[in-house]
């Protein structure tokens, strides 16, 4: 049942950033010599160096949920001894990206602030910082979930199905967060 209401919360968090890429597009459609200037200013390079770290962090993700599944919560090895990593080693990986990506998230506010690209300058600041903002509070949210799931991993003595249950949940939302993230990226910096 869990898996379940998460699926349609995602389904409803599906819809809150369907009515995001409508602002965007519908400003865009209207301000075309808006956007042409504004995305100059965007550091593609960066940003694919960004969106390919939340991208590998869903692999990372993915080999926790593996190993939660199995019931291994810890690294039954030496902390270089990978192939033996639990949930809680693929995690905190994960975390780690995520956080990574957070960071870079914050670099580039920072340097778009400086080029007078703010929330409130134009059309494209405030749909930018809009889209892109309300997915670093989503990731952010997913950071928490992350802590609290590893945090899990040092009060139980046996890793059940029903503990792991909230380690597959958790990946179900950080897979839509890359997801959402990949079609962000596509619109905001390929399709200039």
């Amino acid at each position: 049942m869990v898996a379940v209401g998460t699926i349609v919360w995602l389904s409803s968090e599906l819809m809150f950033f369907a009515g995001l890429f409508a602002v965007y597009f519908q400003l865009r459609s209207v301000r075309t010599e808006l956007w042409a200037q504004q995305t100059e200013k965007l550091n593609l390079t960066f940003a694919s160096i960004n969106c390919l770290v939340l991208v590998v962090s869903s692999v990372w993700c993915q080999l926790g949920v593996w190993k939660a599944e199995r019931g291994q919560k810890a690294r039954t090895g030496s902390l270089l001894d990978i192939k033996h990593w639990g949930m809680r080693e693929w995690y905190v990986l994960t975390y780690l990206f995520g956080a990574f990506f957070i960071a870079g998230q914050v670099m580039e506010y920072s340097e778009l602030v400086q080029e007078n690209v703010t929330l409130s300058s134009d059309a494209y600041g405030s749909v930018f910082y809009m889209a892109t903002g309300f997915h670093g509070m989503h990731v952010t949210g997913g950071l928490i979930a992350f802590l609290l799931i590893i945090a899990r991993t040092f009060t139980t003595r046996r890793y059940t199905h029903a503990n792991a249950t909230g380690a597959v949940v958790t990946s179900y939302y950080w897979h839509f967060v890359d997801v959402v993230w990949i079609a962000l990226f596509a619109t905001i910096y390929l399709l200039r």
